[in-house]
C-alpha cells in the first residue's frame, strides 16, 4: 500500500512539474506582459502543490521553478532585468523554494484554526507575497547597480529602492490576490478528489 501512496504522490508531483515547465515555456500561460513589468502566474501552481501535496512537495515545485528562472536567465531571458539578476541562484531558486515551504506550512496550520478556503486564501496570499518580497527585496540588497536601476527606467541608483516597491503594488499585490482567488478554486475539488 505504501508503494501505490509512494508511486501517486511521485506522479502527481511530476504532473505539477510538467504544469510549471509549460508555463515557462508557452508564450502568456506563466508571464503575463502588461507594460515593463511581468504579471506572474508560476506562483500559483506551486501554491496549490504546496497545499494539496504538502510543503515538502510545494518545496520541490517551487524549486524546480526556481531552476527552469536561473537557466532561462542564461539561455532565453524573460526580461532585460532576468540576465542582471536571475544568474544568482539565490535569487532565482530560494525565494520559488519558500513559497512552496510558507503556503504548505501555513496552510497546515490555519486548517486547524479556521475554515478551508479561508485557510487556503491566506496560505495563497502569503505564498505570492513571499516570493515578491524575497526576489524585490535580494534585488535591493545584492543589485543595487547602475545597471539595474535601468533596467528599472532610472539611471539613479538610490530611487531604486523606491522603484521596487511600487513594484510590489502594482505587481506583487496583485498576483496575492490572484493566487488568493484562484488556488482555492482549484484546490477545494482536488483536495476532495484526494480524500
Amino acid at each position: 500500500m505504501r508503494q501505490k501512496n509512494q508511486a501517486y504522490r511521485i506522479s502527481i508531483l511530476a504532473m505539477f512539474i510538467a504544469i510549471i515547465i509549460i508555463q515557462n515555456f508557452v508564450p502568456l500561460f506563466g508571464y503575463i506582459p502588461i507594460g515593463l513589468l511581468d504579471l506572474t502566474t508560476i506562483h500559483i501552481t506551486v501554491i496549490i502543490a504546496a497545499i494539496i501535496l504538502g510543503p515538502r512537495d510545494g518545496a520541490i515545485v517551487g524549486g524546480a521553478w526556481g531552476v527552469i528562472t536561473f537557466i532561462r536567465a542564461f539561455t532565453s531571458p524573460t526580461s532585460p532585468l532576468a540576465p542582471l539578476v536571475f544568474t544568482n541562484p539565490v535569487v532565482s531558486i530560494v525565494p520559488r523554494i519558500l513559497i512552496g515551504l510558507v503556503a504548505g506550512w501555513l496552510f497546515i496550520w490555519l486548517r486547524r484554526k479556521i475554515k478551508q478556503t479561508p485557510a487556503m486564501m491566506v496560505a495563497a496570499l502569503a505564498g505570492a507575497l513571499v516570493n515578491t518580497l524575497l526576489v524585490l527585496g535580494l534585488i535591493f540588497i545584492f543589485y543595487r547597480t547602475p545597471a539595474v536601476a535601468q533596467a528599472y527606467g532610472t539611471a539613479d541608483v538610490s530611487r531604486l529602492g523606491g522603484l521596487l516597491l511600487i513594484v510590489v503594488g502594482t505587481n506583487g499585490i496583485p498576483e496575492a490576490i490572484l493566487a488568493a482567488v484562484v488556488a482555492p478554486l482549484i484546490c477545494t475539488p482536488l483536495l476532495r478528489f484526494r480524500k
